[in-house]
């Protein structure tokens, strides 16, 4: 039984939703991954497919008032939660033309 469950804490399957895991599943718009935990920025954009350079990647968060949080793409350690969302934007947005 403790090697079952051992087990679920190294594949992130537990239903508890907190950070205590080796892995947990994440997502990203509709891709579900599974990330170590904790991880880093820079591991993030690159399991993401999202590349530092012309994109932000931002953490949903979910409360009155918050704002989504920016993941740096760098060494930054990151804890995660199961089933945590991420997406991706540019870095600068084109307000338009006929300025």
């Amino acid at each position: 039984m403790k090697e079952e469950k051992d087990k679920n804490n190294e594949t992130g399957n537990g239903n508890d939703g907190g950070t205590t895991h080796d892995t947990v599943t994440i997502h990203f718009g509709h891709e579900r991954k599974v990330s170590p935990n904790p991880t880093t920025g820079r591991a993030l954009y690159a399991l993401g497919s999202v590349d530092c350079n012309t994109m932000d990647l931002f953490r949903e968060l979910h409360g009155q008032g918050d704002d989504d949080e920016l993941i740096p793409c760098d060494d930054t350690i990151i804890q995660l939660k199961n089933g945590d969302h991420f997406y991706s934007a540019q870095k600068i947005l084109n307000p338009g033309y006929g300025r």
